[in-house]
């Protein structure tokens, strides 16, 4: 592991904050880290507010998609709400439908099959429409790049309003509206949102009409919050906010769709990590291993016993994607292994018989193993598919653009892509995207960094500095849990290995600094068993970290979330 400490800001900077806040230095160093540099922007990071959400209307375009939505309204037109299969579409489309159906009956939902139409808009999707006579498609987290299928739909005089935010080609679609802060010609002021955010602003603008303002709109933002967590957008800004109070709404007066998830997690509080970990993957796991539809009518039904069968139902595709997943990972390690590839900058696999539904879970793993940019592949029809997930720091939604002559169709994010190609493209593929990743990757991005916040004794550590740490939640890309790093610490003797095969480490640690006042915490490091050697014979060590609290036996403790040792 590379250990990286983030540069000290602003010596005055943090001076200056520590005194308006009363707060101590390392609190203060934190927060102008975080862009927090003043008393007002404290204010809004502490507390936020939905009166700190951004006008709809400074969106490009959002003018024409309100009045598109009440004409369709007013004349009884049939719309349909389509979105991606994944969370971030599928809560999108919930949300979506569930607010225009308070305003119209004539309102239906359309998630693609995930293996028979693959990703975005499809002309499957327009022909049912057509057939079914709508009129309107409102489309979530999808269609930015969906020229010829707008293009599709207008000849058969089916308009299209666009909500995404993934990164537009140089050609928009032709549609009534297209909804998308990434747009270079679009000033709204926040860039980081997610679909269903999109999704959020447009149905902020539609009650901002019927003189609504965002506190009105609170019962969706369990499904905003969802869609945060789950898309890795940053957190933020607006989705700071959003996922704010969308939490707050999971844990106080969730909809029936996530009481019926909650009820079968058993668990009593949710944090964003239990949002991404937890709810996600069981929402995704209906698009996945079935059709994403059942996750739309989870999230939408109103019945708490209905959504319990539904919850139900989706606990059972979601045991089948984690033993797809489990074999999966193992037969491409294996592959790995046999290809004797370990040396090259990438890692590219692929089996004709891969679940298609979760080789991007296998591409994170795989990622997470060798650290390289990754593509996992399967044969979806007659072409192939695959995941890309990137290591920290690499933009491969543009290293697959520099080998764009090869693929049929790509989309994503710098982290995150997918495509499909023609099967006998694939090894002139593999090796174009081989020869970019190593001509272009700085080197040393190919080893995982921990990024640490600040370097910190022991004693800093106190009941009232993790009450306030507690409060820069929730985290999440933008705004991480902060990392320490203590040198010069042992353990006090007790240390050992725990868990199956000894994986983890669990020590008792102080710092030497003092003979009268030494504290001590107890610390637990997942995965990191085989450091336990550094840690005994009363040898020093230094240790990244991050706070949290242990929960036994009805106490609550302070304890050490170790992240690695030197």
């Amino acid at each position: 592991m590379r250990w990286t400490i983030k540069p000290k800001p602003d010596k005055n900077k943090v001076n200056q904050l520590q005194e308006s806040l009363q707060v101590d230095a390392v609190t203060a160093t934190l927060l102008v880290q975080r862009g927090i540099e003043t008393y007002e922007d404290a204010k809004h990071f502490f507390r936020p507010s939905l009166k700190d959400l951004h006008d709809p209307f400074l969106m490009k375009d959002m003018d024409k998609a309100v009045a598109r939505i009440e004409t369709a309204i007013r004349n009884d037109e049939n719309i349909l709400v389509y979105g991606d299969y994944d969370v971030d579409g599928t809560t999108a489309v919930a949300l979506m439908a569930s607010y225009l159906l308070r305003k119209s009956p004539n309102v239906a939902t359309y998630i693609p099959d995930r293996y028979d139409e693959g990703y975005g808009i499809s002309t499957q999707g327009i022909d049912f429409a057509d057939d079914n006579g709508f009129s309107l498609i409102i489309a979530l987290d999808c269609g930015i790049k969906a020229i010829d299928k707008v293009e599709y739909a207008n000849q058969k005089d089916i308009d299209f309003i666009i909500c995404d935010h993934h990164r537009p080609g140089n050609d928009i679609p032709d549609a009534v509206a297209v909804l998308d802060p990434k747009q270079t010609d679009c000033g709204y002021p926040y860039k980081e949102l997610c679909g269903c955010g999109v999704g959020f602003k447009l149905i902020q603008a539609l009650a901002s009409k019927d003189g609504q303002a965002a506190d009105d709109l609170m019962e969706y933002l369990d499904l905003v919050a969802t869609a945060i967590g789950a898309d890795i957008v940053p957190i933020t800004g607006e989705n700071r906010v959003l996922a704010y109070f969308g939490l707050q709404v999971i844990n106080q007066s969730p909809r029936a769709g996530f009481k019926a998830l909650i009820h079968q997690i058993k668990k009593d509080t949710l944090t964003i990590s239990d949002v991404v970990f937890v709810i996600a993957p069981r929402i995704n796991a209906a698009g996945r291993m079935k059709h994403g539809q059942y996750a739309v009518n989870l999230l939408t039904e109103t019945n708490f016993e209905t959504a319990i069968e539904f919850a139900q139902e989706i606990e059972l595709f979601n045991t089948d994607r984690r033993d797809a997943d489990q074999r999966i990972t193992e037969e491409a390690l294996q592959q790995i292994e046999e290809q004797k590839e370990q040396n090259n900058f990438t890692t590219v696999v692929y089996h004709e018989a891969w679940h298609k539904g979760v080789i991007g879970i296998v591409a994170s793993r795989l990622t997470e193993t060798y650290y390289r940019p990754t593509l996992v592949f399967t044969k979806s029809g007659e072409k192939l598919a695959a995941s890309a997930r990137s290591v920290k720091g690499f933009d491969v939604y543009n290293a697959l653009e520099s080998c764009s002559v090869h693929i049929e169709q790509f989309g994503g994010h710098k982290y995150a892509a997918g495509l499909t190609l023609k099967e006998e493209n694939f090894e002139a593929f593999k090796q174009a995207f081989e020869t970019c990743v190593a001509t272009t990757i700085d080197k040393h991005l190919l080893t995982p960094e921990i990024t640490i916040d600040a370097e910190i004794e022991l004693n800093a550590i106190t009941p009232k500095f993790y009450r306030i740490l507690k409060q820069f939640a929730p985290f999440g890309p933008g705004n991480m849990t902060p990392v320490f790093m203590t040198s010069d610490v042992k353990d006090t003797g007790y240390g050992k290995c725990v868990g199956e095969d000894d994986k983890h480490l669990k020590l008792k640690v102080e710092s030497p600094i003092s003979v009268t006042k030494r504290p001590r915490f107890d610390a637990i490091g997942f995965n990191l068993g085989d450091k336990l050697p550094l840690t005994q014979n009363g040898q020093h060590f230094k240790m990244v970290y991050s706070i949290d609290e242990n929960h036994w036996n009805g106490k609550v403790s302070l304890q050490l979330k170790l992240r690695d040792l030197k």
